[in-house]
């Protein structure tokens, strides 16, 4: 089924928790220094630890009959990098395989698996001020983005996006491509996109200047709070549709390259997530840094 048919069809839907972070604390994986987990794919032990992690979500999701989407390994793997790691070309297309044939190999009629392909800002995800110019951005990532278009995954993630302008020319090169695709912000505890631009004005500006505007946005690396979303007006979220959240309210700079697991208590992470979605009609629910599969049990245990 389409993703667009699978939004209008199902009033939740899960997606992943953390995957590299969880990759990284294990002593038998190593991540590559430039390609993070990515390369993963190729190995035998990595691809086995990859789909463990992948199946701890998809199990949660099979046991409350909900669609979950899950996406390829390809956060940041553009063209610069794979060529300064020496790796394959077809590296992102190869990911997105990878996922496919994990679709392929546990499909079932209780859980509908969405492929996602993720892309990311060109520099730090958390430095507004180094993102790319609108029009450098839609030439900057126009590689990697036809090569996860002839991979055809089900939506493309443009995610942890910190300035609009980058967001904006990503934007501009995804229309163009005919996907599905989503924007990802990543947002401060005043409901601001990293540059200081309100998340409201955000989404108004590519939805206003995108020729083709997303199938809609969400928001991750924050914890559920930072959405103010007592704040945000009803059109608002006809927009935004998801958000994978951080376990930590910490701020961005006090987690960043943390060595220690950061949390709050679970029940207050699942609490205020459940409230944007039954108060607010937030669809996709799922996790990200510090978080793990049983994340998605509490959500799916309190519905």
């Amino acid at each position: 089924m389409k993703f667009n048919k699978l939004l209008e069809k199902y009033p939740l839907i899960l997606s992943e928790c953390a995957v590299s972070e969880r990759l990284r604390r294990r002593p038998d994986i190593q991540l590559h220094p430039v390609l993070f987990n990515t390369p993963l794919i190729y190995e035998t032990n990595g691809r086995k630890r990859l789909a463990e992690i992948y199946y701890s979500y998809l199990e949660v999701a099979k046991k409350a009959e909900l669609p979950i989407l899950l996406s390829a390994p390809t956060w940041r793997v553009n063209k610069e990098r794979i060529n300064e790691a020496s790796a394959p070309a077809s590296i992102n297309r190869d990911a997105v395989t990878f996922m496919k044939e994990f679709k392929a190999r546990y499909i079932s009629d209780k859980s509908e698996i969405i492929v996602g392909a993720l892309l990311a800002p060109k520099n730090d995800c958390y430095s507004p001020e180094a993102a790319l110019g609108r029009r450098q951005a839609a030439e900057s990532h126009g590689w990697q983005i036809d090569e996860l278009v002839e991979a055809d995954p089900d939506v493309i993630i443009a995610q942890t996006m910190p300035a609009i302008s980058e967001a904006l020319g990503m934007a501009d090169r995804l229309a163009a491509s005919g996907k599905p695709y989503i924007i990802s912000f990543v947002i401060n505890r005043l409901g601001k996109v990293l540059d200081g631009t309100s998340l409201a004005e955000a989404i108004d500006k590519v939805d206003q200047t995108a020729v083709s505007p997303p199938t809609g946005y969400m928001v991750n690396c924050v914890y559920p709070t930072f959405l103010n979303a007592e704040n945000q007006s009803p059109d608002f979220f006809k927009r935004l549709i998801g958000i994978q959240a951080n376990a930590s309210s910490k701020d961005h700079d006090q987690l960043d390259g943390s060595e220690q697991l950061q949390q709050d208590p679970l029940p207050d992470w699942g609490k205020n997530m459940l409230r944007l979605h039954k108060d607010f009609g937030v669809k996709i629910l799922g996790g990200c840094c510090g978080t793990d599969h049983t994340y998605l049990q509490y959500l799916v245990k309190s519905l």
